[in-house]
């Protein structure tokens, strides 16, 4: 893989020190996206507390998605400058702050002001700890360690969301906050005793600027790739709960489990990125969204065959948990003088793909109906195959 930093060697100290480094990533990662994704599951609460309805707090949701769409790339360049382990300190006491802040918030305007910040530090922390895994593990293991670090976001899927959500049932929404809080300062402990001292900025052309990547536009093509990526992935995974209800007519009662059991067969996906990203980020790229495409298109007519449904939701779920860290290795690899930079406003792509595959998935449920969803998706993701092979093409033609 030709994103590897010349320091990396310098970097990596020992391979179970290494490992380590990149399991606390993984861990802070798991920590940060469980306290984005779990307000999904805290909504009626926190509504009914704060006197809103549900579609007024689900904002709170966009103006997470938002803010770390357009303020992302710009606080990554501004804080790449500084030391990377005081760095992911910081943004983890940031949510364990935010995360208090929530828990306490009096009402809607408070919990907005807790959500903004913790929005703000979330891209940084993708971006530069995809980075600092990749020149942690060295030449040729680039992938694989970004592949690691986010084990973290299967985890939030797997467990951490799901988990959240029972503990609100106990402890209520704001109990859940106060939990989240406390593993994030437990995080930060751990980071502080664990992870070993990091460069603040890889070793990159003299007197070349982050922003330059801004420049190339093949980079260009890869970042809004992701984009269309993510509109694809989440057209259909946003309301993945609703098909399985309506469409597949698994009881209320059982979807939580059948959510779980999706981010659990994932786990492969996210094994499988790890053995192919690192040979080929577009070819890895393709072959995924044509598994993806397959599945989320065959889940409605396999509904009268628990044997297809289970098959189709496979590979899915798969391909799904895998894009994640392909995605993120094939940006950073396009923008190579600038890694931190690139992943990060691949995060931010890829919020974007989110919010607009959310709102097109609603918009299809309304005119064409939930069971509309995976074919839709489908057709999105076999769009971004020819965007792949079209970029495939370009680099063939300059090589």
């Amino acid at each position: 893989m030709q994103t590897c930093s010349p320091t990396a060697p310098a970097v990596a100290a020992s391979a179970p020190r290494t490992g380590l480094a990149i399991l606390l990533f993984a861990v802070g990662g798991f920590a940060l996206l469980t306290t984005e994704f779990i307000i999904l599951g805290l909504l009626p609460g926190l509504s009914r507390d704060l006197g809103l309805s549900v579609a007024a707090a689900g904002q709170l949701v966009t103006l997470f998605a938002v803010t770390v769409m357009l303020c992302g790339p710009f606080l990554t360049a501004w804080l790449s400058s500084f030391e990377r382990k005081k760095l992911f300190i910081a943004i983890v006491l940031v949510f364990a702050a935010s995360n208090a802040l929530a828990a306490m918030a009096p009402n809607v305007w408070v919990l907005a002001l807790a959500r903004f910040v913790a929005a703000l530090a979330l891209p940084v922390y993708w971006g530069t700890a995809s980075e600092s895994a990749g020149q942690l593990a060295g030449p040729g293991r680039e992938g694989w360690a970004v592949a690691k670090v986010y084990l973290g976001i299967t985890a939030a899927f797997v467990f951490g969301i799901p988990l959240g959500t029972l503990a609100a049932g106990l402890v209520g929404w704001r109990g859940s906050f106060w939990l989240l809080a406390g593993l994030c300062l437990l995080v930060a402990l751990l980071m502080w005793a664990w992870l070993p001292k990091l460069p603040a900025v890889p070793a990159r052309e003299q007197g070349v600027r982050q922003t330059v990547i801004l420049q190339d536009r093949r980079f260009v093509a890869h970042v809004l790739l992701s984009a269309l990526v993510f509109t694809a992935m989440f057209t259909a995974y946003t309301y993945l709960a609703e098909i399985l209800e309506q469409v597949a007519a698994v009881p209320a009662a059982q979807v939580g489990w059948w959510l779980m059991g999706f981010g659990v067969v994932g786990m492969l996906g996210n094994s499988l990125a790890g053995r192919i990203v690192d040979r080929s980020p577009l070819g890895a790229t393709v072959l995924l969204l044509v598994i993806l495409a397959v599945g989320m298109a065959a889940v409605t007519p396999a509904v009268s065959n628990p044997t297809l449904l289970l098959g189709a939701l496979a590979l899915w779920g798969v391909a799904y948990t895998a894009l994640f860290p392909v995605c993120q290795v094939r940006v950073m690899q396009a923008g190579a003088r600038a890694q931190a930079l690139a992943g990060t406003l691949n995060v931010s792509a890829a919020n974007g793909g989110i919010a607009v595959g959310a709102a097109l998935g609603g918009l299809v449920i309304e005119l064409l109906g939930t069971a509309a969803l995976g074919y839709v998706a489908s057709g999105i993701a076999a769009l971004a195959v020819v965007a792949t092979l079209l970029l495939m093409a370009g680099d063939k033609r300059q090589g």
